[in-house]
């Protein structure tokens, strides 16, 4: 068996990214992808989702966005996107091979086994699995006896199948904020269940991209940028308090950087619960048959839930001796890793730093695509 140099696992637009830098330095590289696209996982998002960051910072290495795109690029802009990238650099990915399994070799060398029987032998292995493989499922008490429909996140398309129907989001991050705000404005009698302290920020404030006015507080001494933010948030949303919802006593950029957990970008969800669009209602205690009961003790009769729970990278599934790589909030510690696990390289896991994971994805390619070429080190 032929031994790969350089073997990408995944052809999202982390693994992009990596075959971009790789391909621009002259490094070989094959790359594996358990779907049929390109960036597959963004083929199969939410109708409406658009990416809350700039374009100009959102772009991956060495290949803009189109001028034409907008500030904010849809869903279906971006995996147009991915497709030129993955024909400009002469990416093709070996598609349908879902990898179960990679062990180290007594040789020092990385087995990469797939579900369809096929083993890569590699060098180095650059894993760009993501942080959202695996959705996050979590079970209540009563939940089998629940009549209506339980589904995650990760399958809801558009507001169709839920019209005529009460609906309960459980969770408010990005993702539950946005589905909730899609139903609202489709007329979907909507309830989300928040149980934690949220940390909102706007997309937008004065026709400003809050992101670029972050990126400018960030460099105040002594967290004058983290008050400033507190005092614009305050004016902006008012006391949130009165719509049943507790803020964080955290700057997003700590709690991002503390918890994992991404400030919640409102682009018109705050404005729908305060005119009664989108009910806020506390955590799940357990299900009846015809809906929930909640920790606050009310009784809520719903017909669907979409669990906006989050995900799981849950590279211990199939990395030999995974778990002891992981961080606090189950993510590899460093994009290169060493000791047992040298030769083993992760792209986008660092989930804990403002301006999305497009620009984790950005530095960490390039961090990895340096020390392969032996131009850094840990």
């Amino acid at each position: 068996m032929s031994i790969i140099k350089n073997l990408i696992i995944g052809a999202g637009p982390a693994g992009l990214a990596t075959a971009g830098r790789m391909r621009t330095s002259g490094l070989e590289f094959e790359i594996l992808e358990r779907g049929e696209n390109v960036g597959n996982a963004w083929h199969q998002h939410y109708d409406r989702l658009h990416l809350h960051t700039v374009k100009q910072w959102s772009s991956l290495p060495h290949l803009p966005f189109p001028e034409d795109y907008p500030l904010y690029v849809p869903r279906k802009e971006l995996t147009d996107y991915f497709d030129r990238y993955a024909k400009h650099f002469d990416i093709s990915p070996t598609f349908g091979e879902d990898v179960y399994a990679i062990v180290k070799t007594d040789q020092g060398n990385w087995e990469v086994k797939t579900h369809s029987g096929k083993v890569y032998l590699a060098e180095r292995a650059i894993i760009a699995t993501g942080v959202n493989r695996v959705p996050n499922m979590p079970r209540w008490d009563g939940q089998d006896k629940f009549q209506g429909d339980i589904t995650h996140s990760v399958t809801y398309k558009n507001t169709e199948p839920y019209q005529e129907k009460r609906v309960l989001v459980v969770g408010m991050g990005n993702t539950g904020a946005e589905i909730a705000l899609d139903l609202a404005e489709n007329g979907v009698e909507t309830y989300i269940s928040v149980r934690s302290p949220v940390s909102i920020v706007p997309r937008d404030l004065n026709g400003r991209p809050v992101q670029v006015t972050a990126a400018q507080l960030a460099r105040l001494p002594f967290g004058l940028g983290d008050w400033i933010g507190k005092q614009i948030r305050k004016v902006y949303f008012g006391d949130i308090r009165k719509y049943g919802l507790e803020p964080s006593n955290l700057p997003p950029a700590v709690q991002l950087r503390e918890t994992g957990k991404t400030p919640v970008v409102d682009i018109g969800t705050m404005q729908a619960i305060k005119e009664g669009k989108i009910n806020v209602v506390k955590g799940v205690d357990h299900f009846i048959e015809t809906g929930v009961q909640l920790e606050d003790g009310q009784l809520l009769e719903i017909d669907k839930v979409v669990l906006a729970t989050g995900y799981r990278a849950k590279v211990e599934d199939f990395i030999e001796r995974g778990s002891e790589m992981l961080d606090q909030f189950g993510c590899p510690k460093q994009p290169i890793a060493d000791g047992y696990h040298k030769g083993l390289y992760f792209v986008g896991f660092d989930n804990y730093k403002l301006g999305g994971i497009i620009g984790t994805i950005n530095t960490d390619s390039d961090s990895i695509v340096r020390q392969i070429r032996g131009l850094n080190s840990l």
